[in-house]
């Protein structure tokens, strides 16, 4: 199994979350860019992205509680299961460019949320296979690691 459904698949545990975001085409996104021709490259990377960021954006709104994160995640799945070609893509996200705008408004998080927006990031800045593949890895080593439970004892 790739780093990128690694992630997915840490990210996206939930009975019903699995059902809706792990569709076929996010499952198999890194494979298809692996093997696509290259006119199909560019879409195929898209999709990764796409997938990547939602997985990103999932975590990050399990250890906040985040609202803006949730609706962001929404409109990522929304591109990756509609859009045909990356125009499509930046149709659909470019409709939604405020909740993305929104998405550092008030946000508190702790080192983890923080280090979890620092690669959703890096996954939008990426123009390479290779960059996605770095915050796929990093991703998951740091998905692993989260402590999703609520501590009784912090303070405000």
């Amino acid at each position: 199994m790739s780093l990128y459904e690694q992630l997915l698949h840490l990210a996206f545990t939930a009975p019903n979350d699995v059902k809706y975001y792990l569709t076929p085409t996010a499952l198999q996104a890194y494979d298809q860019l692996r093997t696509a021709p290259p006119s199909q490259r560019p879409f195929r990377f898209e999709q990764v992205r796409l997938g990547l960021a939602m997985a990103l954006l999932k975590l990050v709104s399990e250890l906040g509680d985040h609202d803006a994160s949730r609706q962001v995640l929404d409109v990522l799945h929304r591109a990756l299961s509609e859009a045909r070609s990356p125009e499509d893509i930046d149709r659909i996200v470019g409709r939604e460019a405020k909740l993305f705008d929104r998405l550092y408004d008030n946000l508190y998080v702790n080192d983890e949320g923080e280090e979890l927006l620092n690669l959703f990031g890096r996954t939008l800045d990426a123009d390479a296979p290779e960059l996605l593949e770095e915050v796929a890895h990093e991703g998951v080593e740091l998905a692993r690691t989260l402590d999703f439970s609520t501590d009784e004892d912090d303070e405000d």
